[in-house]
């Protein structure tokens, strides 16, 4: 059991966070307040191969293994949380959709262009009325010739108004609860499908979130992606490793709230001494140092657990609700040893605290894992119903 790290994975690292210390750092305060990220960011992206990391190279990504790819989200998530839920979304749910189930035709079509961040993905499951009891949905796709019709209205959907391509969930079956639902294929600019109104959120804010809504779309049969009636159980699929994205993208957050708080405690001197020198504060940077190598092995553990074709159903929830749950910590410690700076916009200890907080709640709240978690350890995970998102 080698826990280190390849000469290929170091270099992997420090390309990433070069590219995060020009490309990032100087405008995560300026895209904050925007609510928005430049297109532009995501075609620079796209051309260190971030936008297509787990795609395969024949459709033009990056092929990186489940490992390299949490690598890379936890480096993009210490500079800026918000550009790495962006980039974890479009990789680790709409284009992996697509690539998991997809048609060789679809594929074709879809991929190279995702890959090279010329256009962006997104991903529908969650409605007003069923958020984690996702199998509930409403929106309904109903076959009329050569067409599926949608009509209903997603929410809380990243990349909901910008997105080039949607993968959306749809009751195409109704009673048969989680067996009636597919999977379809929805490009921008398809009459009936339209955003609607954008979240104004806590934290997270340059990753745009939005409704999604559907008035009589109407979309191809060869749009239906993955068998008709698999839809949710492939969702399931996607969110089992998009949960290992999302661990990696809370122990990086954790790890930049970590750096943060560790780099004010030895420049902030109070009683003449830096305040790293004080007991109490440094426990709290030795508490989060420690829980979050813990959560990078479980997060590591999960990933290498899916690179090497075993089930990794427990290991994503447990690397997901560990995670997220010390990101919060490490984050709230992060404010109180800055103070009074760390309730200003002019720290970064005040953003990662207001972005962390989804870490616990997207892609399966804290409660949900547990479920998951429960399912498991007690054998009883023998159908594909349950709660996902």
């Amino acid at each position: 059991m080698d826990f280190a790290l390849s000469e290929d994975q170091e270099l992997l690292c420090r390309s990433v966070r070069e590219f995060c210390d020009a490309e990032l750092r100087p405008f995560v305060r300026e895209w904050d307040e925007a609510q928005a990220l430049p297109p532009s960011l995501y075609a620079k992206l796209g051309g260190l191969g971030l936008m297509g990391m787990q795609c395969p190279e024949t459709f033009g990504g990056s092929a990186l293994s489940a490992v390299d790819y949490c690598l890379c989200i936890e480096e993009l998530a210490r500079v800026d949380p918000a550009v790495s839920l962006s980039v974890a979304a479009h990789n680790g749910l709409g284009m992996s959709h697509i690539a998991m189930f997809g048609t060789p035709e679809q594929k074709q079509h879809y991929l190279p262009g995702l890959a090279r961040g010329e256009q962006l993905a997104a991903w529908a499951l969650t409605e007003a009325s069923s958020g984690s009891d996702a199998a509930s949905m409403r929106t309904t796709a109903v076959h009329d010739g050569p067409e599926w019709v949608l009509n209903g209205t997603k929410q809380f959907i990243t990349h909901g108004a910008s997105a080039d391509v949607l993968v959306a969930m749809a009751v195409t079956s109704k009673g048969k609860g989680s067996r009636g639902i597919s999977a379809f294929v929805v490009e921008r600019g398809t009459p009936g499908y339209r955003p609607g109104r954008k979240e104004d959120k806590l934290g997270m804010r340059a990753s745009e979130t939005s409704e999604v809504v559907f008035e009589a779309c109407r979309v191809p049969a060869a749009h239906l992606l993955g068998q008709e009636g698999q839809g949710f159980v492939n969702a399931l699929q996607v969110l089992d490793a998009g949960r290992i994205g999302i661990a990696a993208l809370a122990v990086g957050l954790a790890q930049g709230a970590f750096d943060a708080a560790r780099a004010y405690a030895f420049h902030r001197r109070q009683f003449g001494q830096f305040i790293g020198t004080f007991q109490s504060v440094r426990a709290k940077l030795v508490d989060a140092a420690t829980r979050i190598q813990a959560a990078r092995l479980l997060t590591y553990r999960a990933a290498s657990l899916k690179d090497a074709g075993a089930r990794f159903t427990l290991e994503s929830a447990m690397a997901k609700l560990y995670s997220s749950e010390i990101a919060v910590r490490a984050s709230e410690d992060g404010v109180q040893i800055h103070g009074g700076y760390g309730f200003v916009k002019d720290y970064p200890a005040e953003k990662f605290f207001r972005d962390v907080k989804l870490t616990t709640i997207g892609e399966g709240t804290s409660e949900i894992q547990r479920l998951v978690i429960a399912r498991q350890l007690l054998a009883l995970d023998k159908t594909p119903d349950g709660p996902a998102a």
